[in-house]
């Protein structure tokens, strides 16, 4: 009988030694039941190549736990063991869950605010970038990165990756029902390394800009590959699944009762329940995310002034992972402004969304972050971290957008309120002077000028209130009185946003 210690949300990983006859992946079974008081949990293995086949197990309660192993094999089963599961570590808050609806917290209740990028092929890289890639987001500020297990075959990314995903034959051929331990060792080891940096990873597990064969896997090929990403990944504590990028560009291959049935794989070997998502290509595309296994969506869309839309269509957190990219690529999708990527994050935030950065500037060895990682050439990068900053200073329970999308005035700027904090951002608006969307009872409120771009925080001027045209925007007066109790004279230029608390 094995005896450890370890600390709450960190992993447990048993290892045993078991044949190695015929293909262990397909022929061979292990899981174990791993129990607190009246509490058990079912927790898969895998087969980890050279006869070693492994357990890992995320506790999430303090104190003693058993675990029993079965096995198809006997050698593999009744292993037991005992387990001390201690206090999380410093700056470990556990995984991300849904937070009243539409907004995310960790389980220690920690608010959790997304500000990700993507990488996609990040970790098929030379090893020498991959760690230019870290160093990156050691300093950028971003707390979720998306990035795909498989390699990616799309311009500006045609190299080949440093390992196969399968093992081959001894045709040369890709064989789907035997992974590459090598590969996964190296992935997981990256997964780790974000973990302990505070990152999330959105780990991308289809995707179709393929040559490798990867995405021309038959349905049951793809359902172990599931199943095996389940139990090999879902113990590290920082993982979100999103089934696909541009899922509906596979649907010839790979029709819809699939993808619900990848979904429903993970929830049968994810013990951990891990945050699950799908991302569209066509704007038209979208997955039916009121489907109960998604937790949230992710979307693809450049017009941020929707996310209300998204969020009562849906009923669930929004996360636009792609509203398109800093830069200046010839696709029109990668070579907004700085500016205009800036902006559309502080749109999506205000109106009850998240947003996701992605940088594609050309470069003569086709080095682009959004691709293969290193550097961060833009400027967008470091607005976004001060959003996110500002933001997280007052995180309570999540913004919820002021009035509608289609009322006035907030059909052109964006307003939210989290607890006692009021943000209104004006983006290309540039008005001297504000009163919608302030306290209308007046009282000591701290407020202050929010400049967007040049990243300054200043005390803002209190005026007297505003009253709005009476026939123009009859709707926002009450009985001819202005709609706050108090005015903010402004700089009169774009970027700006006001914070009013109190």
């Amino acid at each position: 009988m094995m005896n450890a210690t370890i600390a709450r949300w960190d992993m447990f990983e048993l290892e045993l030694e078991g044949p190695t006859d015929g293909n262990p992946y397909l022929e061979v079974s292990l899981e174990a039941t791993i129990t607190q008081g009246d509490r058990s949990i079912r927790v898969p293995g895998f087969y980890d190549g050279d006869g070693r086949y492994r357990i890992r197990f995320m506790p999430d309660a303090e104190g003693e736990w058993t675990y029993t192993t079965s096995s198809s094999t006997p050698a593999l089963s009744g292993r037991t063991g005992a387990l001390t599961v201690t206090a999380a570590r410093p700056g470990m808050h556990g995984p991300v869950r849904v937070r009243n609806g539409f907004h995310f917290a960790h389980a220690d209740g920690k608010p959790y605010l997304p500000f990700g990028t993507t990488c996609y092929a990040w970790t098929h890289q030379p090893l020498a970038l991959q760690e230019e890639t870290l160093a990156t987001l050691s300093q950028a500020g971003f707390n979720k990165i998306r990035m795909g297990v498989f390699p990616k075959n799309y311009p500006f990314n045609v190299n080949e990756p440093l390992q196969d995903i399968f093992e081959r034959n001894a045709d040369g051929n890709l064989d789907f029902d035997r992974p590459n331990p090598e590969a996964f060792r190296h992935f997981e080891q990256q997964l780790g390394r974000l973990r302990e940096m505070g990152i999330e990873a959105d780990i991308i597990i289809f995707h179709p800009y393929d040559r490798w064969g990867y995405a021309d896997m038959s349905a049951d090929e793809d359902y172990r590959y599931v199943t095996y990403l389940a139990a090999r990944l879902a113990a590290y504590s920082n993982v979100w699944w999103s089934l696909a990028n541009e899922y509906d560009f596979l649907l010839d291959t790979k029709p819809m009762e699939q993808w619900d049935r990848y979904f429903a794989i993970l929830e049968e070997n994810d013990p951990y329940g891990h945050l699950r998502s799908i991302h569209n290509g066509d704007v038209r595309m979208n997955y039916d995310h009121t489907k109960p296994w998604v937790t949230h969506v992710c979307i693809q869309n450049w017009d941020v002034k929707r996310t209300p839309e998204w969020r009562e269509q849906y009923g669930k957190p929004v996360v636009n992972d792609e509203p398109e990219y800093e830069g200046n690529i010839w696709p029109a999708w990668g070579n907004i402004s700085a500016e205009e990527l800036v902006h559309r994050f502080w749109v999506t935030l205000m109106r009850g969304g998240y947003a996701g950065h992605g940088e594609t500037y050309a470069h003569p060895d086709d080095i682009i972050w959004w691709a293969k990682g290193g550097k961060l050439y833009g400027e967008a990068w470091k607005r976004i971290a001060f959003l996110r900053q500002v933001l997280e200073e007052d995180a309570v329970e999540g913004l919820t957008p002021l009035g509608g999308p289609e009322t006035w005035p907030w059909s052109r700027v964006s307003g939210a309120r989290d607890g006692n904090v009021r943000y209104i951002y004006f983006g290309e608006h540039q008005p001297a002077q504000w009163t919608s969307g302030l306290p209308q009872e007046d009282g000591d409120y701290q407020v202050d000028i929010i400049d967007t771009w040049n990243m300054t925080i200043t005390p803002a001027e209190r005026i007297a209130p505003i009253i709005p045209h009476p026939t123009r925007h009859g709707a926002v007066v009450r009985g001819g009185k202005p709609d706050a109790a108090f005015g903010v004279k402004l700089p009169g230029r774009p970027h700006l946003a006001i914070r009013c608390r109190g």
